[in-house]
Parts: structure tokens; sequence; C-alpha cells
């Protein structure tokens, strides 16, 4: 397997990110070590997150980065794309804006 597809909550914050985390987590163990797989976060019906849920993304990320696997985040909002701007995280992970 070389792509794991997990679809972030409408609301990615402290109060929802466990359950989404342990999807996420399990995708990259299906995927594997040393593969070079992907791990995409859909995030095309998310709103907003939380510094909670931006922790969450980049605890994903270095996961992912211990595998040499990347993060792709998928249909983000032009909201949390400026976020991830802003705290100059952008660069972690590969962006996909949406459709």
């Amino acid at each position: 397997m070389d792509e794991y597809t997990v679809r972030a909550p409408a609301t990615l914050t402290g109060d929802t990110r466990g359950q989404f985390q342990s999807a996420a987590l399990e995708g990259l163990r299906l995927l594997g070590d040393g593969a070079s797989g992907k791990l995409v976060v859909d995030l095309s019906g998310t709103e907003r997150v939380d510094s909670a849920g931006l922790s969450t993304l980049v605890h994903l990320q270095l996961r992912a980065a211990e595998r040499r696997h990347t993060v792709c985040l998928r249909g983000a909002s032009e909201e949390i794309r400026f976020l991830l701007l802003m705290t100059r995280l952008e660069e972690r992970f590969e962006i996909q804006p949406r459709a």
C-alpha cells in the first residue's frame, strides 16, 4: 500500500482529535516502514482547526517522517492554509487545495 486516506472531522479540535488521530496512526501502521508512502488527510469537510488540531497534524507528520512517509493535506480551506502559512508549517506537508 502506498497511500492511505483519512477524513478529518468538521472541526479538528481538542474535543475531536482523538478518534481522528487514532485512524491516522492506523493508516501509518498499514503503510508500513520505509516504503515511501503517503498519508492523505482529507480536509475537504473541515472548516476549523484549533491549536490542538494543528498539534495533531504536526504529530502525524513527525510520525510519518520517522517511517519515510509524507503527509498530504487534501482539500484544505483558505483559512486552514493561511493558518499553516502563519505558523510556518506549510512546508512540512504536501498541500492540495480544494477543487
